[in-house]
């Protein structure tokens, strides 16, 4: 490698992830300022034209009731009426509460005659809403009305996915709007007063948003099972989950639900959306765990993952034997955290070199975003404006858009490999023409060519068959004979002795204390020991005796023609000596020893495989006298003039 030439690649390699880790702060950046800086302007009464809508939020006075024992007459002209404070929000947003919530906002209406108006609260979550028009100066109720997510569809004063009350006011009058809340979810209670025809027109305009929305939601969510049902990734079978499990949330929560699907169903309409959330929470960390593959990327953030998709699953199935409020509350707080940990772990892989993940990445934590700003907008820690209100809805239709750019690029790359695969194919071919050419030009020069590649293999097959043939019957890492060529000569030589009526002896001997050798020092070293040790045995016998290797650490030196049982101790004390040299094997130096067994021909058997059986009980008899030392077959650990001992 020529690291001059090499440095600007790897520059590039590496800035490349930083820039863009750069760029995705910038935008994180650039959002936070739109969440706490966008605020919806204040409208100023007095109520002088029917043209316009008008946002009660900036003019309430709030009360609340932490007993929740308070009446409209004690909020009217009771003693709790003084209690009134300005709220100072402008879209007010009371997070979680167990108290009742009053709101008044005072109209000094100048218009000369009765006119029909609508009062919305945006919120389709909310439990219980009252509204009441009150006349300031007698105190008296002009209109009551209710309504809630915890009340059939049809009970609603007006149809309208939010909460819609219509009002008429009269004429040339001090007047009050009163609401009272009650709910365990959050209290998002912005409000607004609108002409029918306006508000008719917004409404319309907003359906139609959330028909697109909802539309594109659905198209995705059937193009992904497409491509899981077509190429069985579980990665998009995860993410359809997550698709699916957002629409069930995303539907409730603005109130299409209550609507159209369950409209008879408030029990299951108070909790479906916090029913979608935390499945989407569920699915979302699946997904992200199996698209970023943190487990093994980075598995310290995989375990935050793990535990909030737990978290998730368990206010999932705990849904109908908790509180709403503290489920809603540690969605959110999960979303949040869960949010932050996922975009983290996005951020560590695109660092790590996952460059092909980065428009999906960039999709998915614009998503986590919208979540995270939602979860903290629940919790009333940033304020309510149309983008914190929307954030989910907002993150999820960038999402879709950039995975369309996620989508292009990889079946671009399928495109430009596909164009490479037919550029190689017609490179192949015509290289196939152009040799086949070449061949019938001159074809007697490549057969005289042949012939002699002919006779060099034939030259080569015969010098590997011998060297097959030596390999079949010699032991790879020693050299030495194994043991079908040990047995081969062990019969040989039992024939011979038969003949001649001679003795022969086997001596197998085993390594003590070769495996910690390969556990502390590594199989390489092991094997070095092993030929050092085979060498030596080698020069311990004569040149008609045989050593052999027939297992990891068990050697056998058969000896041909001995006159006497002692010349086959006195071997075995020479193998026994040279295996307890230290050897130095790779900068180690190592010392082993060897338990010994000795069988003798024809005294302890007549045929090769008694004398091999009787010469291993022997070499276990030395291991459990305490190793290092030689045993013979009849349970000797030596002879002295031919007696044993």
């Amino acid at each position: 490698m020529n690291p001059p030439e090499n440095e600007p690649e790897c520059k590039t390699a590496i800035q490349e992830p930083i820039r863009f880790i750069k760029a995705l702060f910038v935008f994180h950046l650039f959002v936070l300022l739109a969440i706490f800086g966008l605020t919806a302007p204040a409208y100023a009464f007095p109520l002088e034209s029917e043209k316009e809508m008008i946002a009660l939020g900036p003019n309430y006075m709030h009360l609340e009731d932490s007993g929740r024992n308070l009446d409209v007459k004690d909020v009217i002209s009771g003693s709790a009426s003084a209690r009134f404070k300005p709220l100072g929000m402008a879209d007010p947003n009371l997070g979680y509460s167990q108290s009742v919530i009053w709101l008044r906002a005072d109209i000094e209406n100048h218009l000369e005659k009765p006119s029909d108006w609508l009062i919305e609260i945006p919120f389709p979550t909310l439990d219980s809403i009252s509204v009441f028009l009150i006349d300031k100066e007698t105190n008296g109720i002009i209109s009551s009305q209710s309504a809630g997510d915890l009340k059939p569809f049809a009970e609603r004063p007006y149809s309208h996915r939010n909460f819609v009350f219509p009002i008429t006011l009269p004429p040339s009058k001090k007047l009050a709007a009163l609401i009272r809340v009650d709910s365990r979810g959050s209290l998002t209670v912005s409000s607004f007063l609108w002409p029918p025809s306006l508000f008719h027109k917004n409404s319309r305009n907003a359906y139609f948003a959330l028909s697109l929305y909802f539309g594109v939601l659905i198209a995705l969510f059937a193009y992904n099972l497409l491509l899981y049902l077509s190429l069985g990734d579980r990665v998009y079978f995860y993410y359809i989950l997550f698709v699916g499990a957002m629409a069930l949330g995303q539907f409730s929560w603005n109130g299409l639900g209550s609507e159209y699907l369950w409209p008879n169903l408030p029990a299951w309409g108070n909790v479906a959306s916090i029913a979608g959330f935390d499945a989407t929470g569920l699915f979302g960390a699946v997904f992200s765990r199996a698209f970023l593959s943190t487990r093994r990327s980075a598995p310290s953030l995989d375990k935050v993952i793990v535990a909030c998709a737990i978290v998730f699953a368990l206010l999932l199935v705990t849904i109908p034997v908790t509180p709403y409020q503290f489920n809603a509350k540690v969605t959110s707080v999960t979303g949040v955290v869960f949010s932050l940990v996922a975009t983290l772990s996005g951020i560590v892989c695109l660092a790590r070199g996952f460059n092909s993940a980065r428009y999906f990445l960039l999709a998915w934590t614009i998503l986590l975003l919208g979540t995270a700003a939602l979860g903290a907008r629940n919790l009333g820690w940033i304020p309510t404006n149309f983008f914190t209100l929307h954030a989910m809805q907002i993150g999820s239709a960038l999402e879709m858009i950039l995975l369309s750019f996620a989508l292009a690029e990889r079946i671009n790359d399928l495109r430009r490999e596909k164009e490479a695969a037919q550029i190689e194919v017609y490179e192949t071919r015509r290289t196939m023409i152009e040799t086949l050419e070449r061949k019938e030009r001159d074809l007697d020069e490549r057969v005289n060519a042949r012939t002699r590649e002919l006779q060099d293999l034939n030259l080569r097959l015969m010098e590997s068959e011998a060297h097959l043939r030596k390999m079949a019957n010699h032991d790879h890492l020693t050299g030495l004979a194994n043991r079908s060529l040990l047995d081969e000569r062990l019969l040989q030589a039992i024939e011979r002795a038969k003949r001649n009526k001679n003795k022969i002896a086997i001596l197998l001997a085993d390594l003590d204390g070769f495996k910690p050798v390969n556990d502390n020092h590594g199989h390489d070293v092991g094997d070095e020991l092993l030929r050092v040790i085979a060498n030596r045995l080698k020069a311990t016998v004569r040149s008609s005796d045989t050593v052999a290797r027939i297992g990891g650490d068990e050697f056998v030196l058969l000896l041909d023609t001995i006159k006497h049982p002692l010349d086959a101790v006195s071997m075995a004390e020479k193998a026994l000596t040279a295996i307890r040299e230290p050897v130095n094997a790779r900068g180690a130096v190592l010392a082993v020893s060897a338990s010994i067994g000795v069988a003798i021909f024809p005294d302890d058997g007549v045929e090769a495989e008694t004398l091999v059986k009787h010469a291993d009980r022997a070499m276990y008899n030395a291991k459990l006298a305490g190793r290092n030392q030689l045993r013979l077959a009849d349970g000797s650990n030596t002879r002295i003039d031919g007696v044993p001992q």
